[in-house]
């Protein structure tokens, strides 16, 4: 038997913590004793039923997880290897990570680098590894710290943090958009060297206005993304990998044919295991630990459901891992 937080969905839906037989779980070729999860927004959606992220029914949430493989029939996991498992449709279709074993594919699993703990990688989780993709897609883009200012939206959530961290260590001068005015310590000890106030860019926009980004990192969406595109600069590259605000994108082609601006879509569920290998090698490289703590705030896996609550009425910042054992 083991504890995970299941999510039901009968005549009413439910979420709450069960004592679950390892019979139950779904098929795979590596069995995993999960150490720590966390909590991305995508897990807040699922266990407060206010998106559609479930798409089988019961469902053990939790998309990310690190932990140690106690059994594998895959060849390249044995016992005792250290792991890391983000996406996949974990948490999604197949049994999530927010319990103490976890049955998974191998092919979806990366090797922890030694320089994270299995707290510290969650620390970083989805969000974090996203952030890195998107920091990639800017350098890949040929933007340089030298460059001018790096937006980047959505500043005090999980990827806005480590995006942050992550250019203002490499030597960007970031701009970061948050609501939270109270959070500008936080922010600036992250890295960032100037704030904005979200309300400038979340509002309808024109759709072509005075250039300033050389680069963009939006994990929100709608008309902040739509504005960040009409206010980059020639030749810039916005990076869009999130929907905090909405899925729509209320734009026109003008950025693009008159700009020369490129919008790089990231995914982290499905990037191929090079991509998530060169992400976590870089992070294990970029990240400077003492920010991760900074940007870390830990639960017990009794906790997660009312701290996906609070993720989802905008209480949080940084990110929060929840602790299994």
């Amino acid at each position: 038997m083991f504890k995970a937080l299941l999510l039901e969905k009968g005549d009413q839906f439910s979420a709450s913590l069960k004592q679950l037989d390892e019979a139950a779980l779904p098929g795979g070729d590596v069995m995993v004793a999960v150490e720590y999860s966390g909590l991305n927004y995508k897990d807040g959606l699922a266990i407060t039923n206010t998106g559609p992220v479930v798409r089988n029914w019961p469902m053990v949430a939790g998309i990310d997880g690190a932990g140690t493989v106690l059994e594998s029939s895959h060849p390249g996991w044995k016992p005792g290897d250290a792991f890391i498992l983000n996406g996949w449709g974990v948490g999604e279709t197949h049994w999530g990570c927010l319990a103490e074993r976890a049955r998974l594919k191998g092919d979806w699993l990366v090797k922890r680098p030694a320089a994270f703990s299995a707290r510290q990688a969650m620390a970083i989780g989805t969000a974090g590894y996203t952030a890195m993709l998107c920091v990639l897609a800017l350098e890949d883009h040929g933007v340089k710290p030298g460059d001018g200012e790096v937006l980047v939206t959505g500043a005090s959530g999980g990827v806005g943090s480590v995006a942050i961290a992550l250019l203002g260590k490499l030597g960007y001068k970031v701009v970061a958009v948050t609501g939270k005015a109270s959070q500008q310590a936080y922010l600036e000890r992250l890295g960032a060297a100037s704030l904005i106030d979200r309300a400038t860019l979340s509002a309808p926009g024109k759709p072509f206005q005075k250039e300033r980004w050389a680069a963009v990192i939006d994990p929100v969406g709608s008309h902040t993304l739509a504005n960040a595109l009409a206010q980059t600069r020639y030749g810039g590259v916005v990076a869009a990998c999130g929907l905090a605000q909405g899925s729509d994108l209320p734009t026109t082609v003008l950025p693009f044919i008159l700009r020369g601006v490129t919008l790089a879509g990231i995914d982290s569920v499905m990037a191929p295991l090079p991509k998530r290998q060169r992400a976590w090698d870089r992070l294990a490289r970029d990240l400077d630990p003492a920010l991760l703590e900074t940007i870390t705030t830990e639960v017990p896996l009794d906790a997660a459901i009312d701290t996906a609550h609070a993720l989802m009425a905008g209480k949080l910042h940084g990110r929060t891992v929840v602790r299994i054992a």
